[in-house]
């Protein structure tokens, strides 16, 4: 080889180190501006939740909605499509996980048999009629599952966790997100102004919120009008749905994954244990003496962790997925929320 060969391999080896610098270089950009548009869009979400009519939203709804406009409005970068990622799928489990803290197991079993029965009642009645509605009016499983675990536990925590679990899209977990954010505010307001025209008495009020409300921030609305004792009730029963999006989110992904090899390995394993971990976090916050300070500051991180991946996916959606909701999704969720008020009435009256 001669001295210019050797020159001109030496440049393109140069060349090429430097193309690959210069792209690892400009992936970690893209990652770092990813990560910082969520938070930046999570940051603003949490100071328009300040104010009321935000406030019934709740910040991870509001979040999602303004992903979904700036990508609208301003596009998003394809290079940073690995930082958004992030948010949505990696910071999302954390949020997750440390959402367990708001939980009190003894609280719960304290509440006695009813507020159990009364949770799992609504639970399987509503995850089962809907997904068999979904399929009676060809609608997508992934969506419909995921509109119905929504309707059923705790709204878009309830999505966030399952959605992964079976395999559905990103567009169809913002769908849900927004749809039953949306649905969940109508039937909250509903609640709010006809307590004195409903017959029922403040603790009957609390079960009903607590029942078949979406998200902690519609049953909070909703049940104010009926004083602390409404309040206090509503949550606890709220609660104990949210304790049930474990066994909720195993068998939902037993269900879809059933057909599926599974090597055999914890990975293949269809055990969500970012959850697992939410479970850990509840018995940590039960049964250790962890300052209050503390657990404000943890649940508060979840909180913004949470909406830092609303944000994310909010900016992953793709606007034509939005054909998928069509009539027979709208039918099918507002005929799931009808169903469930229905049977929080019926168990109202049978206590």
């Amino acid at each position: 080889m001669g001295l210019s060969e050797l020159v001109k391999t030496k440049h393109e080896t140069l060349f090429l180190k430097d193309k690959q610098r210069n792209r690892s270089l400009r992936l970690k950009k893209g990652w770092i501006m990813g990560i910082v548009l969520t938070f930046v869009i999570a940051t603003i979400s949490g100071n328009f939740v300040k104010y009321p009519f935000f406030s019934v939203l709740g910040v991870m709804i509001l979040s999602i909605l303004l992903g979904m406009a700036w990508k609208w409005l301003m596009g998003v970068p394809e290079v940073a499509s690995s930082g958004i990622t992030f948010s949505s799928k990696v910071l999302l489990r954390l949020g997750i996980i440390l959402m367990g803290l708001r939980l009190n197991l003894e609280q719960i079993i304290a509440a006695g048999i009813t507020t159990i029965l009364i949770d799992v009642s609504v639970i399987v009645f509503t995850i089962t009629f809907m997904l068999l509605l979904g399929k009676l009016l060809s609608i997508d499983r992934h969506l419909s599952a995921l509109i119905a675990v929504g309707t059923a536990v705790c709204g878009a925590a309830a999505i966030v966790a399952v959605a992964p679990l079976i395999g559905a899209k990103k567009e169809s977990t913002a769908i849900s997100v927004a749809f039953i954010a949306i649905l969940g505010t109508i039937v909250s307001i509903f609640y709010s102004f006809s307590y004195g025209l409903l017959g029922l008495d403040q603790t009957e009020f609390g079960i009903l919120t607590g029942a078949t409300l979406h998200e902690l921030a519609h049953v909070i609305a909703a049940a104010s009008p009926g004083g602390d004792i409404s309040t206090d009730t509503a949550l606890l029963v709220k609660l104990g749905r949210v304790v049930l999006l474990i066994p909720v989110a195993i068998g939902m992904s037993l269900l879809f994954n059933r057909h599926k090899d599974k090597a055999k390995s914890y990975k293949a394993l269809p055990v969500p244990w970012f959850i697992i971990g939410f479970l850990f976090m509840c018995i940590v916050n039960t049964y250790l003496p962890i300052p209050k300070a503390v657990v404000d500051a943890c649940i508060g991180t979840s909180v913004f962790l949470l909406s830092m991946a609303m944000a994310g996916l909010g900016l992953s959606v793709h606007f034509s997925e939005f054909k998928k909701l069509n009539l027979q999704v709208l039918i099918t969720g507002v005929t799931g929320s009808i169903a469930v008020i229905l049977l929080g009435f019926i168990l109202v009256w049978l206590l």
